[in-house]
């Protein structure tokens, strides 16, 4: 039997083997415009896998540059684009620069600190609704994260802590109740699951 694993491995398995035979044809091909006509209809063939972004010139770009790939960039033919160079594909990619945010209350998150640090610019009835949200967000943050109940006052500290002192809250205001804001969290979980199952 004649196994995939045991024949040659394919450059670019996506566009399967009878494709890369084709492109291994046009190697063959000593005439340089019959190369040129063949090649032009390998890409046609390769345009046709995707027929939605044929039509679009990075694609036709790219068909071009896959082709090259797929004869190791030893087809000598007339390419309509400029070629990338084989050392490119070897090449490492650049190293992703990690945040180094460091964060009070890793559950409350970074937005909600720098959200935090904004609220004392505010004046007046925007201020006072803005912190009451701010509050029960974090109550909601703080149960996602540790399913005890959290008393408010708890709530209030960490949101003196945040703004530096800037914000002092009013220890009559009443916050979300607990077993609400987890009995959201349950139906949202369950919404979630069900919908889930669908699938």
């Amino acid at each position: 039997m004649d196994y995939n694993s045991q024949r040659k491995k394919l450059p670019l398995p996506e566009y399967g083997r009878n494709i890369q035979k084709m492109v291994d044809y046009l190697l063959t091909i000593e005439d340089k415009e019959k190369r040129n006509k063949s090649a032009q209809a390998v890409i046609d063939v390769m345009g046709n896998l995707y027929p939605y972004l044929r039509d679009v010139a990075e694609f036709k770009h790219k068909l071009w540059d896959h082709l090259a790939i797929m004869t190791d960039f030893k087809l000598d033919i007339d390419y309509p684009y400029e070629l990338p160079s084989p050392e490119i594909l070897s090449e490492k990619p650049k190293q992703v620069p990690y945040n180094q945010n460091k964060i009070k209350f890793k559950h409350y998150g970074l937005i909600m600190e720098k959200m935090i640090k904004k609220a004392p610019e505010l004046v007046g009835e925007e201020k006072e609704i803005l912190t009451e949200m701010l509050a029960n967000h974090m109550k909601k943050s703080y149960l996602a994260w540790n399913k005890d109940a959290v008393e408010d006052k708890k709530i209030f500290m960490d949101l003196a802590v945040l703004s530096e002192g800037k914000i002092k809250v009013d220890e009559k205001l009443q916050l979300t109740e607990t077993k609400n804001l987890l009995n959201k969290q349950k139906k949202k979980k369950n919404t979630q699951n069900k919908s889930n199952k669908r699938y």
